[in-house]
C-alpha cells in the first residue's frame, strides 16, 4: 500500500487542502475530493502518479462540507462510487440545501471558492453507518462515526492509520500550531470529545487530516486538540457571559489564536494560510451557536 497527499493548492495557497491517493493491491482509492474549484488541480496531481479520472472507481469523503466533498458529484459523474455518512448522503445526491446555506455565508465569493457543485446520481452513492467495513482495491477501510464537527462526519480507519477529515483538527505544514475548525451549525463540545476518545482508543500510528498531511505523534496531537477544544469553548463562553458582542468576541478570539500560533513559531504567512481553510470568525459563530443552544435546553 502507498499513500500520497495530493496538494489541491486551494486559492493558490499550498498545502492547505489535501486529497489522499491510497494505492492498494488492485487499484487506487481517493479519500476526499476537495472543492469543485480544484478539480483541474486534482486531475493534474493524479496524473503525476499515472492515474486519470477513469482509474478512480472509489471515493471516500469524511463529510459533506465543500472543502472536503464539493467535487463528489463530479467524480460520481465519472463513474466513481462515493462513500459518505448516511446523514450526508442525501445532500451529495441533491446539494440544493447545502448550496443555499453556503450562499448565505459566502455570497458573491461562492463560485471562486467552491466552483460548480453538481449532484451525484443516487446509484453512485454508498450510505455508511458507524462501523461499516468497506473492502475495495484490496484494502479494508472501517468507517467510524465521529461527530462534533458535523453530524455527518466519518473517520476512515485503515489498519493502524486513519483519515480524519476535520475531527482531528487543522495542522498545516507551514503552521504547525493546531487549529480548531468549529463552524456552525453543528459544533458540539461533548460529542467532539467523545470522538477524540474513539480515535485515542484506536491506538493509531499515523493520522491524515485533510488540512494537511500526516501526523505521526498521534496521542500527543489528540491530547493537545482536546485541551484546545475545551479552552476554545470556554474562551467564547466567558466572552458571551461578559456581554461582549459577536464582532468583539471574534476580535478577541482571533488575537488569542494568533498569540498561540506565534508561541508555536508560526509566521504571519503561516497563520494566513491557516485562516484560508479555518477562519476564526466561523469558529466563533459555531461555538456561540452551541452555547446559545445549550442555554435553551
Amino acid at each position: 500500500m502507498q499513500i500520497f497527499a495530493l496538494d489541491l493548492d486551494f486559492q493558490h495557497t499550498a498545502r492547505t487542502i489535501a486529497a489522499y491517493l491510497v494505492i492498494g493491491d488492485t487499484g487506487p482509492v481517493l479519500v476526499e475530493t476537495g472543492p469543485a474549484s480544484t478539480i483541474l488541480t486534482l486531475r493534474a496531481r493524479l496524473a503525476e502518479h499515472g492515474y486519470s479520472p477513469d482509474d478512480i472507481q472509489h471515493v471516500l469523503v469524511t463529510h459533506i462540507h465543500l472543502d472536503h466533498a464539493g467535487a463528489a458529484g463530479w467524480w460520481a459523474g465519472q463513474g466513481a462510487k462515493i462513500y459518505v455518512h448516511r446523514v450526508g448522503a442525501p445532500h451529495i445526491i441533491d446539494p440544493t440545501r447545502l448550496l443555499r446555506s453556503a450562499h448565505r455565508i459566502y455570497g458573491s465569493a461562492m463560485d471562486q471558492l467552491w466552483g460548480q457543485v453538481v449532484p451525484a446520481a443516487a446509484e453512485q452513492v454508498c450510505s455508511l453507518s458507524d462501523g461499516d467495513v468497506i473492502n475495495i482495491c484490496g484494502l479494508e477501510f472501517q468507517a467510524l462515526e465521529t461527530l462534533g464537527h458535523a453530524s455527518h462526519h466519518m473517520v476512515y480507519r485503515l489498519g493502524n492509520i486513519a483519515f480524519t477529515g476535520d475531527i482531528a483538527g487543522v495542522r498545516l505544514p507551514d503552521a504547525p500550531s493546531i487549529s480548531l475548525p468549529a463552524p456552525p451549525p453543528e459544533f458540539d463540545l461533548a460529542m467532539w470529545q467523545t470522538s477524540l476518545d474513539v480515535l485515542d482508543k484506536c491506538a493509531l500510528s499515523t493520522i491524515y487530516p485533510t488540512h494537511f498531511g500526516p501526523v505521526y505523534r498521534v496521542k500527543e496531537h489528540l491530547e493537545s486538540l482536546s485541551e484546545l477544544l475545551t479552552a476554545s469553548a470556554e474562551f467564547v463562553h466567558s466572552a458571551m457571559a461578559a456581554g461582549l458582542e459577536r464582532d468583539d468576541i471574534v476580535a478577541h478570539y482571533s488575537a488569542w489564536q494568533r498569540g498561540r500560533a506565534r508561541e508555536d513559531g508560526v509566521s504571519d504567512q503561516g497563520f494566513s494560510a491557516q485562516e484560508t481553510v479555518n477562519p476564526t470568525h466561523m469558529s466563533v459563530d459555531g461555538i456561540m451557536r452551541y452555547w446559545t443552544k445549550q442555554k435553551g435546553t
